[in-house]
């Protein structure tokens, strides 16, 4: 009680308005307390374990006080042990490219999303989202996504020489790090000539977080691999951040109506005005527009009843291992 005690009046005289020159300042601290007896712990132990608490206060919303509490020492032990893993497994190349079909509205495969799994040899399946955020916040986004890039193009290179699959887009998720890492063009340029792939079949999926962080520098990369040929998508539209007014400065190619929406179809009216809205929006804008999440006749009845000529989805085609996508959708199926 003495310890909440205490860190309550700090929050609070830290809180407080201050001066910084001329301006004024508002500060939302954040501070992580551990309990401990004279004998217990060394000091850096102390001190790490009230650097975990502290993070924790951060990661809940910051302007609060959390106590360490052993699961946290646990968690930290376990995230940095994951990344161990992950930065091995970028070594070893041992994750593995999915492909999910992008039909058009006669049936006709028309593109691809490239998805990443990686089977832990002990963890078993370890979620996209674990280990994507993990990239991200270690670094190590940049180096696992120059490898999917690269497989990426590489698969392209394939299709080339298949009368089936040479026409088929493929679309590959780059996160806002990965946008904003200063030699992002280069790479990609780079991918491109090592691997001979044509970039105007090479899609990057971006989302709306790339609106939220300098604007100026996401367009000119932007616009710089467009002029090399290279495709935009705007994934999860609707979901995040998106200003309206700058979609007409972003070198865009289609957006990605989200599965959020979908789901709710043809049924629910909020869902229904939405999806009308973007495909309308996406229809004046001249946008292709790829709707996700489609797992009934219901819902995709509706999106071609309504103009949408791009489908995703399980009923449409299920993720599978690029090798078996290849060999479900091009020539040697025949």
């Amino acid at each position: 009680p003495d310890a909440r005690m205490v860190g309550a009046k700090l929050l609070e005289a830290l809180a407080r308005p201050h001066s910084l020159g001329d301006r004024p300042i508002t500060s939302t601290p954040s501070i992580g307390v551990v309990m401990f007896s004279a004998s217990s712990h060394s000091a850096d132990e102390l001190l790490r374990q009230a650097d975990l608490a502290m993070y924790r206060a951060k990661a809940e919303g910051r302007n609060t006080l959390r106590f360490f509490d052993p699961e946290m020492q646990a968690s930290a032990e376990r995230q940095a042990a994951l990344e161990n893993d992950l930065r091995a497994a970028i070594a070893e190349h041992s994750f593995e490219l999915y492909c999910q079909p992008q039909l058009s509205v006669d049936g006709r495969l028309a593109g691809a999303e490239v998805l990443l799994r990686w089977n832990h040899p002990t963890r078993g399946l370890v979620k996209p989202d674990e280990f994507i955020s993990l990239a991200e916040s270690s670094g190590l986004i940049i180096q696992l996504g120059a490898m999917v890039l690269t497989e990426s193009c590489r698969a392209l290179v394939r299709w080339a020489g298949d009368p089936h699959l040479r026409e088929v887009t493929l679309a590959v998720n780059v996160s806002a790090h990965q946008l904003q890492a200063p030699g992002f063009v280069d790479q990609v340029l780079s991918i491109l000539a090592e691997t001979g792939a044509p970039s105007q079949q090479l899609f990057l999926e971006l989302t709306e977080s790339v609106f939220a962080q300098n604007f100026d520098e996401a367009c000119s990369k932007m616009n710089n691999l467009r002029a090399h040929g290279v495709c935009f998508s705007l994934d999860d539209f609707g979901t995040g951040y998106c200003s309206l007014a700058y979609l007409k400065h972003f070198p865009l190619t289609e957006l990605k109506i989200d599965r959020s929406f979908v789901k709710d179809l043809p049924g629910e009216t909020h869902a229904s005005a939405i999806v009308d809205a973007v495909l309308a929006l996406a229809c004046t804008l001249q946008l292709d527009v790829v709707a996700e999440g489609i797992e009934t006749d219901e819902q995709r009845d509706f999106l071609v009843a309504r103009g949408c000529r791009l489908l995703q989805g399980y009923l449409l085609g299920e993720p599978q291992p690029i090798a078996e996508f290849e060999a479900a959708y091009g020539a040697a199926r025949t």
